[in-house]
């Protein structure tokens, strides 16, 4: 009788647990199909209170959203998303209006894309919002030796990421807080929108040109900063933004 060999199963990885919130089952299904074999345990919902419900049940790691949907649109469920979660929140749209894309990123989308996407660009950008909304290892151990950073009431605290403005702790996403800890580490310095997203996202993030503007508006409300008299965030012309050295 031959040796019996001592073979061990593989194990596979865990899946990435994504959902895909949409009213076409056409566009779920070919997402669903290109992601699933790239490592994504995908779900899907086919209208905004489904999708909204599965979302504050579920364990996901990112949400595909579209804009036009039954019983609550797409602005409708991401802030009621944002009301209980900082899971990161790829939109889709149908139209190829600006300002929807500015609304919902005001709002707190972490991207925008348009239903022309090709799956690689689909791909791409899920990869980035999950990548900003969980460091890399390296970046968890320089944040884990940065114990705070004090600039007038604000306080930073990298280890944990989180954000207070005197006693009272504020909600933001995961962009709008690696967007302020750039400007914050770099305080009385002025630095370029295209400086700000190598810090937040790397150099593979495409966006377009409000997409910085519209997200430092969206932390100034959230600051209770009068960008004509800012208290923390000021607006160099023509060359980008400075956390105010206090």
């Amino acid at each position: 009788m031959g040796e019996t060999m001592n073979m061990q199963p593989k194990v596979a990885a865990a899946a990435t647990p994504v959902i895909i919130i949409d009213d076409d089952p056409k566009l779920c299904s070919l997402i669903q199909d290109y992601l699933e074999p790239l490592g994504y345990d995908v779900v899907s919902a086919h209208t905004g209170p489904d999708g909204l419900e599965k979302v504050l049940q579920g364990n996901f790691r990112a949400v595909i959203l579209d804009v036009m949907l039954p019983g609550m649109d797409g602005f409708e469920v991401l802030k009621a998303i944002r009301h209980r979660s900082n899971i990161p929140v790829l939109m889709l749209t149908g139209r190829g209006d600006e300002a929807d894309r500015v609304v919902g990123l005001e709002i707190g989308a972490d991207d925008y894309l348009p239903k022309t996407f090709s799956t690689r660009e689909l791909l791409a950008r899920l990869r980035a919002v999950m990548r900003r909304a969980k460091p890399t290892a390296a970046s968890a151990d320089d944040e884990g030796d940065e114990t705070e950073i004090i600039n007038g009431n604000l306080h930073i605290t990298p280890s944990s990421r989180t954000v207070a403005l005197g006693d009272v702790p504020l909600k933001l996403t995961s962009l709008e807080y690696d967007l302020l800890l750039s400007l914050a580490r770099a305080r009385g310095r002025v630095k370029s929108r295209e400086q700000i997203l190598d810090d937040i996202a790397g150099r593979d993030y495409d966006v377009f040109d409000r997409s910085i503007d519209v997200h430092v508006s969206a932390l100034r409300q959230k600051l209770g900063d009068d960008p004509k008299e800012p208290t923390f965030i000021r607006t160099v012309r023509s060359m980008g933004y400075m956390m105010i050295k206090q």
